[in-house]
């Protein structure tokens, strides 16, 4: 038994000198959101376990949130939030965690910012890129969706934004989870138990107070539920986060994990395998997520 475990470590370990860009082996993501508090909410679970290997993560903000609050915005909104996102990168132990100036609520799909994150990419060497599908309700996300699919060749092409050296190698794309069915539903071909991990991700929910405790409860008309306490209201938001395993997540588990072990998952994150980029095969991309042991 020992034996199969130590050569189970080992192969591990080899699949991740084998995908990751840097020379020391360890895997660089780059988790790009809409908004200063979307990474955190569908990958900062998932982050913070690959923070603890040793992996190197980063959040990129395509936006810098100036416009998601009821009764402060622009220049002062901006600025609140930025702190909260540095906050959060700070309990999720992750390295980094970038803001870019434009707009919230009038991101546009230009060549301009497409070149921004072909720039964001590029410059942080990425090995997995993780973005929203173009299906969403809100515009930023939708085109946030639409630049990393734009920029998902093209940061191997030399003659485009030529200031930053292209990669060497595609990078391999995946998508945040959603509820949205049209055109097609979300197809978890990676999900993560994030139990050992999931005070640790309210935590960082927690720093983004702006959002958690006054802007999201406020355009759901619960602002009035949530507890003055500092205490208490961590814990209403760790309830309110909850969020369900849906069947295909379940099954996913089981497929990563087993039946007996999937049966006990209470929180997880779930990703979906990009068309663009490069395509790893089902065990290359269960490698690239050293979790399911």
């Amino acid at each position: 038994m020992k034996r199969i475990l130590f050569f189970a470590i080992l192969l591990t370990l080899a699949s991740a000198m084998l995908f990751a860009q840097a020379p020391d082996g360890k895997l660089r993501i780059i988790a790009i959101g809409a908004h200063p508090d979307d990474c955190d909410i569908k990958f900062g679970g998932t982050a913070a376990m690959f923070a603890k290997q040793g992996h190197l993560v980063k959040f990129l903000s395509v936006t810098n949130g100036d416009a998601g609050h009821h009764e402060i915005g622009g220049g002062p909104l901006a600025v609140r939030r930025y702190k909260e996102t540095q906050e959060s990168a700070r309990r999720l132990g992750i390295a980094e965690y970038e803001v870019l100036p434009n707009h919230d609520g009038e991101l546009m799909p230009t060549l301009e910012v497409r070149k921004e994150i072909i720039r964001r990419i590029r410059s942080w060497n990425a090995d997995i890129v993780i973005a929203p599908r173009t299906n969403d309700y809100h515009p930023d996300h939708r085109y946030t969706a639409m630049l990393v699919q734009d920029a998902a060749y093209m940061v191997i092409v030399p003659n485009i934004a030529s200031d930053t050296p292209a990669l060497k190698k595609n990078p391999v794309f995946l998508y945040f989870s959603d509820n949205f069915q049209r055109p097609n539903p979300f197809r978890p071909d990676i999900t993560v138990a994030i139990d050992g991990v999931w005070e640790q991700k309210v935590d960082a929910l927690d720093a983004q107070d702006s959002q958690f405790y006054e802007w999201l409860p406020w355009t759901a008309g619960r602002l009035n539920e949530v507890p003055k306490d500092p205490k208490a209201r961590r814990a209403w938001l760790a309830k309110s986060r909850m969020g369900s395993i849906t069947p295909a997540m379940r099954e996913s588990l089981e497929r990563l994990y087993g039946k007996e072990r999937a049966a006990k998952v209470q929180h997880a994150e779930a990703f979906e395998l990009c068309e663009y980029g490069r395509q790893p095969s089902p065990d290359e991309l269960k490698a690239m997520f050293p979790f399911f042991k």
